[in-house]
């Protein structure tokens, strides 16, 4: 079982920068892949961004294309935490944010993830 916890949502206005941090447990955080997804009220759950393991210090980032060059994911293994770096934010970024852990390698990055935090809120004014 791995437990995920989100933190640092909160409201920001529209061209300001928020950054999220995520937090995971158990040994293994280095090989894990993990993943950031959004629900914006009244819309399905999308995916944001992903960094997959790849064996040894390899990492692989994917990006939705609504959010490419403004927002960056990384991580601590160290602290075992998973960030996302939003800038340039708009009222569309206006979401929950969620972060997902895999252990098993995902077939589509965006896909499969088994473990979930509960999402912090992000609210972004015109």
């Amino acid at each position: 079982q791995v437990h995920v916890v989100e933190s640092g949502g909160g409201l920001v206005q529209a061209g300001g920068s928020l950054r999220l941090s995520c937090a995971a447990s158990g040994r293994a955080f280095s090989s894990y892949h993990m993943a950031w997804f959004r629900q914006a009220p009244g819309k399905e759950r999308d995916f944001v961004a992903a960094m997959t393991w790849s064996g040894g210090r390899t990492y692989y980032n994917y990006y939705a294309d609504s959010v490419k060059g403004r927002f960056t994911i990384s991580r601590d293994n160290a602290e075992n935490t998973v960030s996302l770096q939003m800038n340039s934010l708009t009222p569309e970024d206006t979401a929950v944010y969620y972060c997902a852990a895999a252990i098993e390698r995902p077939s589509d990055p965006a896909l499969g993830y088994k473990y979930w935090g509960q999402g912090t809120q992000v609210t972004v004014s015109s």
